[in-house]
């Protein structure tokens, strides 16, 4: 297949253009580097001056693209103009293809350029020097510093701050998402936290309302009727005040903002007291001491859980409330007559397990439900020193 060269930057065929043009009218105006006597100048100017000046603007097509390519026939091309006449913009155009070459160049390139140069420019100046002992032949090494050392240095200069720029781009890219995925890890978080605090406040007095829904529709008696819609007036009236007081946390910026919405234990006897107005036969033995508030939080809201479901999966009997305080942990356990039902009594979603371990993971605890013989129970183990969750 033939060989197809990659398609020039515009602004390379804009320097290229400019400067054949340049080159062009500085020939066209005679003016030219060396005098026809000067010993450089061995070819017809007319003619051969043209050759390295069009060489040299045909590079600058290439400076992007094939930057190593056209360092290397500039370079060709700058020796032929030395044998010339010479033109100026030749030097200018080569000047530029070296400054490209370390610009747009391999990392390897750049890094040597820059050095080969700087070597270039020593051993211009000092064997010529050691040859003839002139002063003057110093100007050689100048004049190969100004043509390719300084170039290639402000090419390793610009590439470097270019460098610099992409990288302190990367990296702020690299922080933004980073900090995006913290955000969204922080509002999945928050979500569940919602989602626990709004299923274990409201679901008791759901499963309340539906069970004893059930039995007003199920029992014709007006007595057993009457009773049933105030137990349901009670625990709607309830879950509304529930539902209003987490409305208002989640306003005014977290729990934090509000203690007095945040459940404690010392508020068991009134959960345990509900629970009975239910039609649940609970008795509560807690003997612990003054705990930190996340653990307070966490051991009402999987008491409340655990009597939830009691009441919509236990069979009649007691169901026992204990919680207990030894060595650093909070050991919390909620039995319940396990046996073989229908059905729950009220509908369950299935997420109140789920909330409860959830719970105990935060706080680095240990967490176990299931049927023992002819009981259910549900236990918890919370560590009582903050900042030791997993």
């Amino acid at each position: 297949m033939p060989l197809r060269l990659p398609r020039p930057h515009r602004d390379d065929v804009r320097i290229a253009v400019g400067g054949l043009f340049a080159g062009l009218l500085l020939i066209r105006l005679g003016l030219y580097s060396r005098t026809p006597e000067d010993p450089m100048s061995v070819l017809d100017p007319g003619w051969a001056v043209l050759v390295p000046l069009v060489v040299t603007a045909g590079c600058e097509l290439l400076r992007r693209t094939r930057p190593r390519a056209a360092l290397l026939v500039g370079t060709a091309a700058l020796v032929a103009d030395t044998v010339t006449r010479g033109s100026l913009v030749t030097v200018v155009m080569f000047t530029d293809l070296m400054y490209a070459a370390v610009l747009y160049g391999t990392p390897a390139s750049a890094r040597r350029l820059p050095w080969i140069t700087g070597l270039l420019t020593v051993a211009s100046a000092l064997v010529p020097l050691a040859v003839w002992r002139v002063p003057q032949t110093l100007l050689i090494g100048v004049g190969v510093g100004v043509v390719a050392l300084a170039p290639a240095a402000t090419g390793w200069v610009v590439r470097n701050h270019r460098d610099a720029a992409e990288a302190a781009r990367l990296r702020a890219e690299q922080t933004a998402l980073l900090a995006e995925m913290d955000r969204a890890q922080a509002v999945t978080t928050e979500r569940a936290r919602v989602a626990r605090e709004l299923h274990d406040m409201v679901a008791n007095h759901l499963s309340a309302i539906a069970i004893h829904s059930t039995a007003a529709l199920s029992l014709d008696d007006p007595a057993t009727s009457r009773q049933a819609l105030a137990v349901i007036r009670e625990n709607s009236v309830a879950g509304l005040a529930e539902m209003r007081r987490l409305i208002g946390i989640l306003r005014d910026g977290g729990a934090e903002s509000d203690p007095a919405a945040i459940p404690t234990l010392d508020g068991l006897d009134a959960l345990v007291g509900s629970a009975r107005a239910n039609g649940l036969d609970v008795t509560l033995d807690a003997g612990y001491e003054k705990v930190p508030a996340p653990v307070e939080l966490a051991a009402y809201r999987i008491v409340q859980e655990s009597l939830t479901n009691a009441l919509k999966h236990a069979d009649p009997g007691r169901v026992t409330v204990r919680l207990a305080q030894c060595d650093g942990l909070l050991d919390i356990r909620v039995t319940s007559p396990y046996g073989d039902r229908d059905g729950p009594r009220a509908p369950g979603s299935g997420a109140g397990l789920t909330g409860m371990r959830e719970r105990v993971a935060l706080l680095g605890g240990t967490f176990a439900a299931g049927p023992d013989g002819a009981w259910w129970t549900v236990r918890a183990t919370l560590p009582l020193t903050e900042g030791d969750p997993a």
